[in-house]
């Protein structure tokens, strides 16, 4: 039986136009504020997001927009970048962060609110502070995951756990920059070495946290 017009036109409307790709729009909130934190037998206060080292992790999907605000609550100016480790600012060059090139930094006590689409991308990137030394604590994770239906490029791993790498210092990270800019030299090294936010354990002092 011959098939009538308007089937023949919807099956090639559902060929030229496949089901549009459900996209959403991911809302995170950056509260920039001091922490004490004690390793290797010190404590400091060290700049945050959140309270946390690493800061939080972002996740979200292919296509999906995010929307994070940066809510500036110590005494630094600051920016967040996020591109040059994998974000990609698609006509959103204003979202980039790095501080007084695409944007001014964010003043203590004000906002500003990042704004851009994973377009084409996918996989397990980084994001930082963008001004002074603060990305030494003031960094974390972003996770992009496939769109719904869409498999991983690899085989399904049994477990995935974000792992981010670090360093710490006993020393204020801003006092250890000022003083290599003033000598000439390059800063300090690292008093260790950091596994999301932990060193490894301390003969001389408690080990809990490590």
């Amino acid at each position: 039986m011959d098939m009538p017009p308007w089937v023949r036109v919807l099956i090639m409307v559902a060929c030229l136009f496949p089901a549009s790709v459900e996209c959403m729009v991911r809302h995170y909130k950056f509260n920039v504020v001091l922490k004490n934190s004690t390793k290797l037998c010190s404590s400091k206060p060290i700049v945050t997001v959140n309270g946390r080292f690493p800061g939080p992790t972002i996740y979200a999907r292919e296509d999906d927009t995010v929307l994070v605000k940066v809510v500036n609550h110590v005494k630094y100016n600051l920016s967040i970048h996020w591109s040059v480790h994998g974000i990609r600012q698609l006509r959103t060059g204003w979202a980039d962060g790095p501080a007084y090139i695409t944007q001014c930094p964010i003043q203590p006590g004000q906002q500003y609110v990042y704004n851009f689409t994973l377009t084409g991308q996918r996989g397990t990137l980084w994001w930082h502070a963008h001004i002074l030394w603060l990305r030494a604590t003031v960094h974390g994770a972003i996770v992009i995951l496939p769109n719904r239906g869409v498999p991983y490029p690899f085989l399904t791993p049994h477990k995935e756990k974000v792992i981010v790498l670090g360093e710490w210092w006993k020393s204020d990270v801003e006092a250890v920059i000022n003083e290599a800019l003033k000598s000439g030299l390059a800063p300090n090294v690292s008093d260790a070495h950091t596994i999301n936010g932990q060193s490894g354990p301390v003969s001389t002092c408690t080990s809990k946290g490590t």
